[in-house]
């Protein structure tokens, strides 16, 4: 028997974000994924090795690749649309569970718990949770550092979701100290130029 998720999965480089903004490059959910998957990685390497937690990193980039995933079914929606009210906001976590489960059956029904776990987690369990908000704050990353591009590409379409993106990343900065020190040690390097990024012989 033939099973159809990851062909799905593989899909998301189909879907655009941004939909309701002019953009100077386009950003697809794959690109988007990858990027919220490495910065997740990374937050938890810095709570392991700086704050002495024992965060399953690995995890956490897997959940970043997957966590967008129903919008291959859903296609994506526009955050001011997504959280404009808490209707609208409990009206979509409904639709994203249905899309995700739909993808839960594209699997081989002993493969289905495995993959499960990354789609949604144990509420009762306080390290899960802590995982699941430094994703949740990659997430924010990715979507500010697209912001601060379009910026550089002379765009000012994203001058307010760069505001409003900033504001959720230091505010949760002082919940997360892994967050805190992303964004003072690793945010300010994007925009710069390659060979100012690697350095150039002398």
């Amino acid at each position: 028997m033939s099973y159809s998720f990851f062909a799905t999965v593989s899909r998301m480089k189909y879907i655009d974000r941004w939909a309701l903004m002019r953009n100077a490059r386009e950003e697809n959910l794959s690109e988007h994924s990858l990027e919220v998957a490495m910065i997740a990685h990374a937050l938890c390497i810095i709570g392991n090795k700086r704050y002495g937690k024992s965060l399953n990193a690995e995890k956490a980039a897997l959940i970043g690749l997957y966590h967008d995933a129903s919008e291959i079914i859903t296609g994506d929606m526009p955050t001011p649309v997504k959280y404009r009210t808490s209707a609208l906001r409990r009206a979509y976590k409904e639709v994203e569970g249905v899309a995700e489960d739909q993808l839960l059956r594209m699997l081989p029904e002993d493969l289905r718990d495995a993959f499960a776990g990354i789609f949604s987690s144990d509420e009762q369990d306080v390290e899960e949770q802590y995982l699941r908000r430094l994703v949740k704050a990659a997430d924010k990353f990715s979507a500010l550092i697209k912001c601060m591009e379009e910026k550089e590409a002379g765009n000012l379409e994203f001058r307010t979701a760069e505001l409003s993106t900033r504001e959720s990343i230091e505010k949760m900065s002082r919940e997360l100290p892994e967050v805190r020190d992303f964004l003072i040690e690793f945010l300010p390097s994007y925009g710069n130029t390659l060979d100012e990024l690697i350095g150039k012989d002398d």
